[in-house]
């Protein structure tokens, strides 16, 4: 299913709540979104053609409050990591969209089906996986993630039979202040490859010039001075040309899993 669908489905569909997931620090649902009428005639075909998903939804009013972030906001910063993702062209977040829900307005995510068994710990220096891991690093950078855990790097097998690896819970980025803790500093201090430095500058120019509404998007999800945070941050990478390394304070998560 392509992603435009998947968008159009986790938006419009029918929600119908399974459950709670367990380990998860604020309310966090797992739900079926079924095709229906507003579905099917925004892309003109049937609903009985089209499949149901699975998807994890965070409602605002299960937002555990914090004494750094804004009380409510979790849920706009997981918006907004996926548009900066799909800025970078890489694609690293699962499609999200924000909507009302069974328990009220929040985040609603495509499930990513993996094995819990297999995550950053477990193939950390792996060089099959350099160049993804290298793309998450730099998201985390940009987004100021104040969580990146072993666990939130997602191992999938694509219908191709090649690996993939997906970035999950981006609630607690983007805060105008160093808050970046993250498990993955295998690449602190070496040099970004130019491709990729090539992708974070495009972002950066993308950001600036307001080319495709991405600045008033993401305007709409975080603060002025987040904003300003975000776009010196991506200053910052493109003058240094190198991957950040821990500093004296707080740059782990914990747990780490």
């Amino acid at each position: 299913m392509d992603k435009d669908t998947i968008l159009t489905l986790l938006q419009l569909g029918t929600m119908d709540v399974q459950g709670l997931l367990p380990w998860s620090s604020n309310y966090t649902f797992l739900v079926r979104v079924c095709p229906n009428t507003a579905v099917a005639d925004l892309l003109h075909i049937s609903p009985n053609r089209l499949p149901e998903i699975k998807a994890v939804y965070k409602p605002r009013r299960g937002e555990r409050p914090l004494w750094d972030f804004p009380r409510g906001t979790l849920s706009l910063r997981e918006q907004a990591a996926y548009l900066v993702s799909n800025a970078l062209t890489w694609d690293l977040v699962p499609p999200t969209v924000l909507r009302d829900g069974p328990n009220g307005f929040g985040s609603l995510q495509l499930l990513i089906e993996h094995d819990p068994d297999l995550h950053y710990f477990t193939f950390e220096g792996n060089p099959h996986f350099r160049e993804q891991l290298q793309k998450i690093v730099l998201l985390d950078i940009i987004i100021n993630n104040a969580d990146r855990k072993s666990g939130h790097v997602l191992l999938t097998k694509q219908a191709n039979g090649t690996d993939r690896l997906w970035g999950i819970d981006h609630g607690i980025s983007f805060h105008a202040d160093d808050k970046l803790r993250t498990v993955i500093w295998e690449f602190a201090g070496q040099p970004i490859p130019q491709p990729l430095m090539a992708d974070v500058t495009a972002c950066q120019q993308h950001l600036e010039t307001a080319e495709g509404n991405l600045y008033a998007d993401l305007s709409e999800l975080l603060a002025f001075a987040e904003m300003n945070a975000l776009q010196k941050r991506l200053e910052n990478i493109i003058e240094r040309g190198t991957f950040k390394v821990p500093g004296p304070g707080r740059h782990y998560p914990w747990p780490p899993v």
